[in-house]
């Protein structure tokens, strides 16, 4: 037989292309339409009825920059379509390929009905099946003109991510709002073409099936009337049948499709935008539901459930009604999908705990499983955090976009940090808006990496972003996959389905041990500084204001407890968590809100501390202590003056004049407290730090070095550093003032200024205090440089092996060579409130306030000594999305510990993070909690959240071994029990001399449910 593919594949695709998917829409008429533009913000519903519209022509321009615009259309379908399938169908202009990330609209009737959205590959809206004629369609559409921030592929500046800078030219060109008949039997030969063609083109050349279904395609269409498609379709698709009907070979990998519709809750767009677009996907997803008995759709993030319960209460009524018809499934657990290594664990447990209490509370549903599929790596905790949360399995995909490696397994046991394990699995089909094309569906098997262990993977299908969600071509193809020769299968089934089966076929799958780290995305550690320093230090003003309206609550007469408020805080700050405004890969409109809110929070936080601490009595000066270790060290008070103090963990001491062991002595640039000796040369830099107890210089360099590297990474500006960024830099050496400003028994700083750039500054006071060998260089940036990274290094005379970094609730330890690919790759890494080297008998932390972004290297010197540098990620300066990433001003502190343990690293994270509170208060109550026990960490004090009043305490192990120890309280003790993180009781604790007994292995998570004697 001759060889005639190639004939065959341009026919089929030019038939189908140019006219069968030109007539699945049988005949047209326009609508009359008319606009009117909403000024500003957004309005409701009813304000928009009750507008002026004037007439509107097809063609026309519409929509400023983050403009709505509401339309008017009106139509009567046609006598003659009686009993026909008739919907609207509008293309308000739609651009590109991305059906994200530009013009949406939300199609409501004229008494406010929401009724489905309208997006670039979903234009219709149904309007009755069959149809009948003479009848009137009247719809008010609110279309939101969002503009294509990425429409030159990440290589341009834009001004169109803030609406104070994005102008007023309209975006987009209206093209058609018609009422059409939908041909159904030519839809379902669009689809019979598409799924096997598609099938044809993915089947190996010498396949015979290959061959089979194009031969069978040719004939078909011989069979297609140019002249009457229509009329032809159903001889056709049954000359179709055949190779449409032939079951899949029994070995055939099984996919779990799960419809959904990945919103990023901000990103290239801002909340209130996304409050919008969570409306218009979940009206198409019920409305599919409605259509489709079989679709099932997972939705994570309860936050966006919340924003279409409060703005949207009829598209909410029908969320309900699919979740009990099990056609909606609440996934995650989550309130969002946040980032999955820079918040905090006790901001990890809250997610947790938020969310799965939203979908308990009003769906009745405990979800079982963590959906995170777009986050940028994930920290070796969230095992055992997911597991407390009653989470049984794990799902991530961006694993696949690694830079370097490929990720070894697709599914497999993930093992945390403590040895906690979790069923993980991660899609091979390497996408979250899956359509089930031949090209995905081949990609999915070629993948797959578990073969001869398992046969089964999950694809999560549907457009995202505001792209409206699954659609009904996706579930058609899905139909028609279900059981077809050459092809995977697909299912359409509730992701716990899949995974139960999944766990079941492969109960031993192999195990992965550690961190999930994206070898991609490594800037997010640092992009957006402002963002993270309000994330972090919101995170350590609710723990205070939560230990101290706990002390309030038990020993101030009349004070309540502010459950509600904590709980709204609580919330802001978990949303903006999410995996695109943490990370600092928004546009401005999404930071500049982000910032704003940190400010509010904080001024809320610091007014409910102060209220608490207040309640305790007035009459005299006391320094409090939100940290869970004894303190002793220099605080400032109402005047600024400084004073030493020694103060209990978790409690408060009176401002007395204690004296420190040896004062600070200022000598030239040299400051000396005893304990540690720092020399800063003339050029800033520290050129020696000697630590007096063990006899050794610490510095095997200048350190505190502060380096300008050009950054310019190769496509995602916000998001990525890449390696080349080592290659070029300027080192700031060039001081325009050294000189000590403050000379004290307690205090000894010298301040250093520099300019540099296009016009920056920076001034760092480097502190010494009596009684600490911490060196603190307290940081104060005007930032106007553009596509550079500025790190300060820290190269101490130690061999360390690894470096260890905290992470939550415990650290992790990376090696500082490059042996392989997997270690080369880590050049750049993420970690909270201190880094730590070491070597036998001697270690160093380094110690910050407010960034995340850091990498480690070594190097032997001359003398055969190993010089081992830390590197901390200050600020970034890139350009997409947002032109003005990171400019102006920036303080913030971190520091070097010398001699430091990792439970000094430990505990001088927690008291750099959280200073000593001075007030006025006469009370001296006894701390709510006191950990006795190396290694037992308290994290969070509060009340149970059902307003039982008994009081939740949850610790961990810090070091990284086995902890025993006791929880002595400061309140009558009637009975302890450990809990879930939801607080619900697991079992009985032991209570021993009015105390509770705590074991801990090496980084376990403990929460304990105190009840009140």
């Amino acid at each position: 037989m001759h060889d005639e593919s190639r004939r065959i594949e341009e026919r089929v695709q030019r038939l189908h292309d140019q006219r069968i998917k030109t007539a699945v829409y049988a005949a047209t008429v326009p609508f009359e339409v008319e606009a009117w533009q909403a000024p500003g913000e957004p309005v409701p519903f009813e304000e928009a009825a009750a507008a002026s519209y004037e007439p509107f022509a097809m063609g026309t321009p519409w929509g400023p920059p983050w403009g709505t615009t509401w339309f008017r259309m009106r139509g009567q379908v046609p006598e003659e379509w009686a009993g026909r399938r008739v919907e609207a169908v509008i293309d308000l202009g739609f651009v590109g390929d991305w059906p994200g990330n530009q013009a949406e609209a939300l199609v409501h009737l004229t008494d406010g009905t929401p009724l489905k959205a309208v997006n670039p590959l979903n234009q219709y809206v149904a309007i009755a099946n069959p149809a009948q004629g003479g009848e009137t369609v009247d719809y008010l559409v609110e279309a939101a003109s969002n503009p294509d921030i990425l429409a030159d592929n990440f290589s341009k500046v834009t001004p169109l991510g803030d609406k104070l800078t994005a102008g007023d030219k309209p975006l987009y060109t209206f093209r058609s709002a018609d009422l059409a008949i939908l041909d159904e039997e030519v839809f379902h030969l669009d689809l019979d073409v598409q799924v096997l063609r598609e099938l044809m083109l993915e089947l190996g050349e010498h396949d015979p099936r290959r061959h089979e279904i194009a031969h069978a395609l040719d004939r078909a269409m011989d069979l297609l009337d140019l002249d009457d498609v229509s009329g032809s379709a159903a001889a056709v698709r049954e000359a179709l049948k055949p190779v449409l009907s032939k079951p899949a070979h029994a070995s055939a990998h099984t996919i779990s499709g799960v419809g959904h519709a990945h919103i990023d809750s901000a990103w290239l767009w801002p909340i209130r935008e996304t409050k919008r677009k969570t409306s218009r996907t979940f009206s198409n997803v019920t409305s599919l539901a409605d259509e489709y008995d079989d679709f099932i759709f997972a939705c994570s993030q309860a936050q966006q459930y919340e924003w279409v319960r409060d703005n949207y209460p009829k598209v909410w009524a029908r969320i309900q009604e699919s979740v009990k018809n099990g056609q909606w499934a609440p996934v995650g657990g989550m309130w969002v999908e946040s980032d999955g290594n820079l918040p905090g664990g006790e901001a990890v447990a809250r997610q947790f705990i938020h969310g799965k209490r939203f979908f308990m509370d009003h769906f009745g549903i405990e979800t079982k499983g963590v959906w995170l599929p777009d986050s940028f790596g994930y920290n070796a905790a969230y095992p055992q955090i997911a597991k407390l949360a009653g989470n049984e399995w794990f799902l991530t995909q961006k694993i696949s976009w690694n830079q370097t490696n490929r990720f070894p397994h697709h599914t497999f046991w993930w093992e945390g940090i403590d040895g906690t394990r979790i069923f993980t699995h991660f899609p091979p089909v390497d996408t979250y808006n899956a359509r089930f094309s031949g090209e995905e569906m081949s990609r999915a098997v070629r993948n797959y990496q578990e073969k001869g262990g398992a046969s089964r993977s999950l694809a999560p299908f549907g457009w995202g972003d505001g792209g409206g969600g699954p659609t009904r071509e996706i579930m058609e193809r899905a139909r028609r996959l279900a059981d077809l020769e050459g092809s995977a299968k697909v299912v359409v089934e509730h992701p716990d389905e899949f995974f139960a089966k999944a766990r079941e076929e492969y109960p031993d799958a192999p195990v992965w041990v550690g961190e999930l780290y994206l070898e991609l995305h490594r800037a997010t550690y640092t992009s957006q500084a402002r963002t993270k320093q309000g994330n972090r230090r919101s995170e350590h003003l609710l723990r205070e204001a939560e230990l101290w309206a706990t002390t309030a609550a038990l020993h101030a007469p009349g004070y309540t407890y502010p459950h509600e408020q904590l709980d709204r805080l609580w919330k802001t700050v978990l949303l903006h968590q999410f995996h695109d405004i943490l990370p600092g890969s928004s546009i401005a409109w999404v930071h500049r809100e982000a910032e704003a809110e940190y400010a509010r929070v904080a001024r809320e936080l610091h007014a409910l501390t102060a209220e608490a601490v207040a309640a305790l009595g007035a009459g005299g000066t006391r320094v409090f202590n939100t940290s869970p270790y004894d303190r002793a060290e220099v605080v400032r008070t109402a005047d600024g003056a400084p004073a030493y103090v020694e103060v209990p963990a978790s409690g408060s001491a009176p401002l007395a004049d204690t004296a420190p062991p040896q004062p600070v002595t200022v000598d030239g640039l040299v400051l000396d407290n005893g304990l540690v000796r720092v020399e800063v040369a003339e050029d800033g830099t520290l050129s020696s730090v000697r630590d007096l107890r063990a006899g050794r210089e610490v510095l095997a360099e200048p350190g505190n070095l502060l380096r300008l590297h050009t950054d310019l990474p190769n496509y995602w500006d916000a998001w990525d550093i890449d390696k080349h960024y080592k290659n070029r830099y300027t080192d700031l050496l060039d001081a325009a003032s050294v000189a000590v400003v403050e000379q004290d028994p307690l205090v000894g700083a010298i301040r250093v200024e520099r300019s540099f750039g296009k016009g920056s500054t920076i001034t760092q006071t480097i502190t010494v205090r009596a009684g600490s060998p911490r060196i603190d260089i307290e940081t104060d940036i005007d930032w106007h440089e553009t596509e550079k990274i500025l790190k300060a290094a820290f190269p101490v005379d130690i061999r360390a092996p690894h470096s260890s970094a905290e992470i939550q609730f415990g650290h992790v330890q990376r090696p500082t060579h490059t042996n392989t690919s997997w270690e080369a790759a880590r050049f750049e890494v993420s970690g909270h409130r201190w880094v730590h080297l070491g070597e036998p008998g001697y270690g160093v932390a380094v110690i910050n306030d407010s960034t995340y972004g850091h990498d480690v290297s070594r190097t032997v010197r001359e003398d055969g000594g190993t010089t081992t540098t830390v590197r901390l990620s200050l600020v970034r300066a890139p350009r997409i999305p947002d032109p003005e990433a990171d400019q102006g001003r920036h303080r913030f502190t971190y520091a070097l510990l010398p001699g430091a343990t990792i439970e000094d690293a430990v505990a001088e994270g927690y008291a750099l993070n959280l200073p000593l509170r001075v007030a006025d208060a006469a009370g001296a109550p006894e701390p709510v909690v006191s950990a006795e026990g190396e290694g037992v960490t308290v994290e969070a004090v509060k009340l149970a959240d059902d307003a039982s009043g008994d009081v939740v305490v949850r610790l961990y192990e810090s070091r990284g071994g086995r902890a025993t120890g006791t929880l002595r309280t400061g309140f009558p003790l009637a009975g302890a029990q450990i809990t879930d993180l939801l607080e619900r009781p697991l079992q009985d604790a032991e209570i021993t001399d009015g105390a509770v007994a705590v074991a801990l292995r090496p980084f376990q998570i403990l929460t304990l449910r105190l009840r009140r004697g």
